[in-house]
């Protein structure tokens, strides 16, 4: 039957001119600051990797969640990407949102427990331009990722030089974007279009699976993200290796490295048993045991991000000179 639908030509939507911001790029930190430094041998031979990775032209797939642009850490992804480390760059929905804000007016991040209260949250008019991004992908039969960097790029937001997505467009390599409906403020916008973005994530879903088939010998990284990144990896990972199997190919000789603030202990190579509540927290059992079982590696790293994203840049950078 007919339900009824929420009227969406109803909604007051503001400029972002008009919003309080929590985060600015003042706080975008430079390749340059100074960093509590790590001696830690699985950074170490976590930077090894990566770089023996690339030099036999393997693949290093960066999968994350907002944090990482929210923390201020961009400049250090799109470095990465720049200097030929990152081959793919995966994200969430709310990564496109807080990498366009910063990129084109310096600023993000509302005041969640303000706006609620107001029936203002997520409404705001120059973020629907990524609803615009979606139905452009649509039309030139391209990823999302692919078309935020390029809408980034071609409107010169005047501080595209930390936009991680506008890197990944430069350098031509993929960023793919995986969302889920209703769960980004961009959703909330009238210009919306379902079907657009249903389309435009999902053929990054399979750019993505078809860089996820090449992962042997190389490396795939889970900064930050508890359910997107671990759960669009194990789809597409079975899928690879239905495939890579059917032609006897191997893809299990590979390293996963989870970054989080999740206690997880030193026998995390152990899958929780089910009387864990740990059990369910997806990356612990995905990306450190269950896709590493057959001949892989995996690391897990319990540290904050200001201090683990630095730390291995410049752990993988002083190796990339030499």
């Amino acid at each position: 039957m007919p339900f009824p639908e929420f009227d969406r030509s109803k909604l007051q939507v503001l400029p972002l001119s008009e919003r309080e911001h929590d985060m600015t790029i003042a706080e975008v930190m430079q390749l340059s600051d100074p960093v509590k430094e790590l001696d830690d041998p699985d950074m170490d031979k976590l930077a090894e990797r990566i770089i023996a990775a690339r030099k036999q032209s393997c693949q290093v797939i960066w999968m994350m969640g907002a944090h990482v642009i929210k923390q201020g850490l961009s400049r250090f992804v799109a470095d990465f990407i720049r200097q030929g480390i990152i081959t793919h760059l995966g994200m969430n929905g709310a990564c496109i949102i807080h990498d366009y804000e910063l990129s084109l007016i310096g600023a993000t991040t509302e005041s969640v427990a303000k706006y609620i209260q107001q029936g203002q949250f997520g409404l705001w008019e120059e973020t629907g331009n990524l609803n615009e991004a979606a139905k452009a992908a649509c039309r030139d039969n391209i990823g999302l990722g692919e078309a935020v960097g390029r809408m980034i790029v071609e409107q010169q937001c005047p501080h595209v030089e930390q936009s991680v997505l506008a890197a990944a467009y430069d350098m031509k390599i993929p960023a793919t974007v995986h969302l889920g409906i209703g769960a980004d403020i961009t959703h909330e916008l009238p210009n919306c279009d379902g079907a657009a973005l249903g389309e435009a994530s999902y053929r990054d879903f399979l750019i993505f699976a078809h860089a996820v088939a090449q992962l042997e010998g190389g490396v795939f990284l889970n900064i930050g993200s508890a359910v997107t990144g671990p759960e669009v990896y194990l789809k597409a990972l079975s899928m690879a290796r239905n495939v890579a199997y059917q032609q006897g190919e191997d893809l299990r000789h590979f390293m996963t490295a989870n970054f989080d603030l999740v206690e997880l202990g030193a026998d995390y190579h152990q899958q929780p048993t089910k009387d864990n509540p740990m059990y369910y927290y997806r990356p612990w059992k995905t990306i450190l045991v269950r896709a590493v079982a057959d001949g892989g590696e995996s690391l897990y790293f319990k540290l904050d991000h200001r201090i683990s994203i630095p730390n291995l840049h410049r752990r993988v950078m002083k190796l990339w000179s030499t």
